[in-house]
């Protein structure tokens, strides 16, 4: 971008001195830009994968200590004083003057809003002089403008004209700040940026929020959609950088990587540098999927004809004789608008009865139609719908409901429907997190594995069981044995680092450990002990002191079982000993069986 292209005002010989007496002059945005008081700062964004820096984004400074240091409030008094896109042409200008002299490494990323962007290519078109930048030793494709404007663009079409002509030169486009609320995913759309910067907020405690996180994954896939790459903003912490690498996110950029200085960054601190050069990966926050697994009511519809209030009991059982199909008719007015429903078997029950045609062949049929069915939405979740099948009053489940939008009727569903999709919804989902503890199940737990063998990096796989618990859950009924599962899963917790190990739940009573953590052995014994402790609560006073119970075993015979503790059987994995997650799993359950076998706390399996 050259200074002959997008001048800002002339510089105006700086005061030296003042008489005493005399005011000090306001401080203004044109004072500022007029006597060069502005200047530059450079934050480092550096490449995920490696750790090399990709660029900077320059941001600039007010006056130490004036109202007008920090971007908000100076931008915001250059619009009060009518210096919109001169104030970002300056910015620019005097950015990429900086960036030239300290001869940074990467890309330099002018922020700029969609309004002065256009206004300044325009400039530049007429002189013909746009992004020459040969004065400055700076090529246009080191060059990427980042756009901070994100509501509603005036002139899209100005804004595409002067996107296309950067491109031609070769210069980069940016999207700042996406998903901060006003941001647009169709500005995305048209402008087809080359990479897009996501708002701090979805990388603030990344770690701890899974909704955050299938954020970001989505985010991917539409990046990879368009063809951009995306920049995380706002990296405060080692937890929230691993993630974001392992995600495979391009690009972050944050206090972490390096705060905003004068002179730029050849690297990143010390503390990214450590969390990049790293082979221990991150342990993604599950998300708690709702058994509905997104189904609504609209899926179980099924479509069904309809007869009027006005229809009689003759004209209705005409219509049931041609439609052999149907379980129930629903009744609706002259808008459209359910107002009873017909169960066919009450109905033929009726029908049948003597007399029944005689004396009520001609009367309406809403006389013995449910006037009060049960009537969703058709964009209701199933699991709203569970308590149907929980209810005093069956008949819903028998006669069915009524599905409609906006008032409006769409079709039936049916109480078959709905318990196969209760059920095979919560089967799916337990298959991701187990319903008793939340804890992560089966394909999260081969997933992370497969993760793991994938970085290259030592791990050990530890599989835990309780001993002797079928006789406790035989003795105690299944509500104190569902208590002493989730004493397990609320001790493992408690001693596993939530950054580095992996817990996850089979089911029944076996949990799946994955440990980063060196200290790993220690932890696995703290489990144990602390089961063992608190287990103890759970059985009587004459168990207790008894040491045991008197129970069935799996033979059907009575004989003396001892109080309920817990094993763990371990195997440590190293680079290239195992491939699969399936050998890793298996490997685990051998090492338990030995622990359990050997009435040992811990068992460590070499391979």
């Amino acid at each position: 971008m050259s200074s002959a292209a997008l001048s800002s005002s002339p510089a105006s010989p700086i005061a030296t001195g003042s008489r005493p007496g005399d005011e000090a002059p306001p401080l203004t945005v044109r004072r500022l830009m007029d006597r060069r008081q502005l200047r530059t700062v450079f934050q480092p964004i550096v490449q995920l994968d490696c750790g090399l820096v990709y660029g900077h984004e320059a941001l600039v400074r007010g006056p130490i200590g004036s109202p007008l240091e920090y971007p908000d409030m100076l931008f915001a008094a250059g619009r009060r004083e009518g210096l919109n896109t001169e104030l970002e042409v300056h910015c620019a200008l005097l950015a990429m003057a900086e960036w030239s002299r300290l001869k940074l490494p990467g890309r330099l990323l002018l922020n700029m809003s969609a309004t002065a962007l256009a206004s300044a290519v325009a400039q530049g078109l007429e002189q013909d002089r746009l992004f020459i930048c040969e004065d400055l030793g700076i090529c246009a494709s080191q060059l990427m403008i980042e756009l901070t404007e994100h509501e509603r663009v005036a002139d899209i079409e100005g804004l595409r004209r002067a996107i296309g002509v950067l491109r031609r030169k070769g210069v980069g486009i940016a999207l700042d700040d996406f998903g901060d609320g006003r941001s647009s995913l169709r500005l995305w759309s048209e402008i087809q940026p080359d990479v897009v910067k996501i708002d701090k907020y979805f990388t603030h405690d990344l770690p701890a929020h899974a909704e955050k996180l299938q954020t970001f994954r989505a985010l991917l896939q539409l990046a990879e959609t368009f063809g951009a790459q995306l920049v995380a903003e706002g990296i405060e912490n080692a937890e929230e950088l691993r993630v974001l690498r392992d995600l495979g996110v391009a690009f972050g950029q944050g206090w972490l990587i390096g705060r905003p200085t004068p002179d730029g960054a050849r690297e990143p601190l010390a503390g990214a540098r450590e969390v990049l050069a790293s082979s221990e990966i991150a342990v993604l926050p599950e998300l708690r999927r709702a058994s509905s697994n997104g189904v609504t009511a609209e899926r179980l519809m099924m479509e069904a004809v309809t007869v009027h209030e006005d229809t009689t009991h003759e004209q209705l059982f005409r219509v049931f004789n041609e439609h052999e199909e149907l379980h129930a008719i629903a009744v609706l007015n002259s808008r459209q608008e359910p107002v009873a429903l017909v169960d066919r078997a009450q109905f033929i029950n009726r029908w049948a009865k003597p007399f029944f045609m005689d004396l009520y062949g001609r009367h309406a049929c809403t006389l013995f139609a449910n006037p009060t069915p049960l009537i969703v939405n058709a964009d209701t979740g199933i699991e709203a719908l569970t308590t149907v099948l929980t209810s005093a009053d069956q008949r819903y489940l028998r006669e069915g409901f009524i599905i409609v939008r906006e008032g409006r009727y769409l079709g039936l569903g049916t109480g078959e429907q709905l318990v196969r999709s209760v059920t095979e919804a919560r089967i799916e989902a337990a298959r991701h997190a187990n319903p008793l503890t939340f804890l992560p199940g089966n394909i999260p737990i081969s997933q992370h594995i497969g993760r793991l063998l994938t970085s290259g990096r030592e791990f050990v796989a530890a599989y835990a069981d309780l001993n002797h618990f079928k006789p406790f859950n035989d003795e105690y009924g299944y509500w104190r044995g569902d208590e002493m599962i989730r004493l397990v899963a609320r001790v493992a917790s408690n001693h596993c680092d939530s950054q580095r190990d992996f817990l996850g739940h089979v089911g029944g009573d076996d949990f799946v450990m994955l440990f980063q953590s060196a200290d790993w052995e220690q932890r696995c014994e703290q489990i144990v002990q602390g089961f063992n402790e608190l287990a103890r609560n759970l059985f009587d006073a004459a168990a207790l002191q008894a040491g045991g119970i008197m129970a069935e075993d799996r033979h059907g015979d009575m004989r003396f079982h001892p109080c309920t503790t817990l094993s763990i059987g371990a195997v440590r994995v190293s680079p290239g000993s195992l491939h699969r997650a399936e050998e890793v799993a298996s490997a685990a359950a051998t090492a338990k069986r030995h622990a359990k076998h050997e009435a040992l706390s811990v068992y460590v399996m070499a391979l």
